[in-house]
């Protein structure tokens, strides 16, 4: 598990020097989890294989993640002692590090068999004011990944951009439909969870304000939407172009490793707890991240580490040029 741990603490340690003293520690932080792990990956390595659930390392993640973003708030929005170019170096570190890192947990402990794990998962999407995430990934992106009835998964020849706008309307529509038609179907008497997240995210908000006031929200929202902003990204990259065929009883076929795209680098997967082996994810959701394999061959793999992938996906010409040929190709197999 140790470089698991590396690889995630790590950044996190540089921007609360960040946030705390400014100097050379802004720089180093957006390195450590940029060019650093670019670097890293270029090495011939593979992650070690583990029988650890790593639920220790998504603990210590959960808390360095509430730890961190009100220290962030409070240095972009009331930091005296840092410059501007400090605050923005600290902006750009935390919103890779809370996109990056604190989803791919924050997905690791939703899937959790543990009730708490759970909750804990979720509380950090509430304060990424993302919490209806929860209920779209579990109960629309597991069922009907790699079909256009699940909006997260992008359609080939749809940019970036095209999917993120109609993917962050679809998400919040698709996952509050999902949880109504649950309850109506049960004899649950819970709040409705969108009431928890849309509650859990003024609430945030409002520390934020008691933090630094309204530069505080400004910021608060600003990091999220950075965060949001790459967990879509991570979507749109892991499942772009790939379908389920359908059956003759017009449900689709059940989602086999050929539906997602996989990137096994393996410092940045360890970076992002294994969520670049997709394809074994989606196949055994409840399997604890040090355990997902990838198996080359069988699974899509991506020309470049998912986080290089997630910055090519921004300019969509060069992303379609790279992938439409590879998704062509895969279907064609399928």
């Amino acid at each position: 598990m140790i470089w698991y741990a590396t690889a995630s603490l790590t950044p996190a340690a540089l921007l609360a020097l960040a946030c705390g003293f400014g100097g050379v520690f802004p720089l180093l932080a957006v390195l450590s989890i940029t060019v650093f792990v670019f670097f890293m990956d270029k090495l011939a390595r593979a992650l070690p294989e583990t029988r650890a659930t790593g639920r220790g390392l998504s603990m210590t993640l959960a808390a360095a993640h509430m730890i961190l973003l009100p220290l962030g708030i409070w240095a972009l929005g009331a930091g005296g002692h840092l410059t501007g170019v400090d605050k923005a170096l600290i902006f750009v570190g935390l919103g890779l590090y809370f996109g990056q890192i604190s989803n791919s947990n924050a997905h690791e402990l939703i899937h959790a068999n543990n009730r708490f794990a759970r909750r804990v998962g979720t509380l950090i999407y509430i304060t990424m004011l993302n919490g209806h995430h929860v209920s779209a990934h579990l109960h629309v992106h597991h069922v009907h990944a790699a079909t256009d009835r699940d909006p997260n998964s992008a359609r080939a020849g749809e940019g970036f951009w095209r999917y993120c706008m109609r993917a962050t309307r679809g998400e919040f529509i698709s996952g509050w439909r999902a949880e109504t038609k649950r309850r109506a179907s049960t004899t649950n008497t819970q709040k409705h969870p969108y009431f928890v997240y849309i509650a859990g995210g003024m609430l945030a908000l409002a520390c934020s304000y008691i933090i630094a006031g309204g530069l505080g929200i400004a910021a608060h929202i600003a990091i999220a939407a950075y965060a949001q902003l790459q967990l879509l990204l991570s979507d749109y990259v892991q499942h772009y172009g790939l379908r389920r065929c359908m059956l003759q009883n017009g449900k689709p076929e059940p989602m086999g490793p050929e539906h997602s795209w996989n990137a096994p680098t393996w410092y940045s997967a360890a970076m992002m707890l294994n969520a670049p082996k997709h394809s074994d994810h989606h196949m055994h959701p409840g399997r604890a991240f040090p355990a997902l394999t990838v198996t080359r061959g069988v699974m899509p793999i991506l020309p470049y580490s998912l986080p290089m992938m997630a910055v090519i996906a921004l300019i969509p010409p060069l992303w379609m040029r790279l992938m439409d040929k590879r998704v062509a190709r895969w279907q064609k197999s399928a």
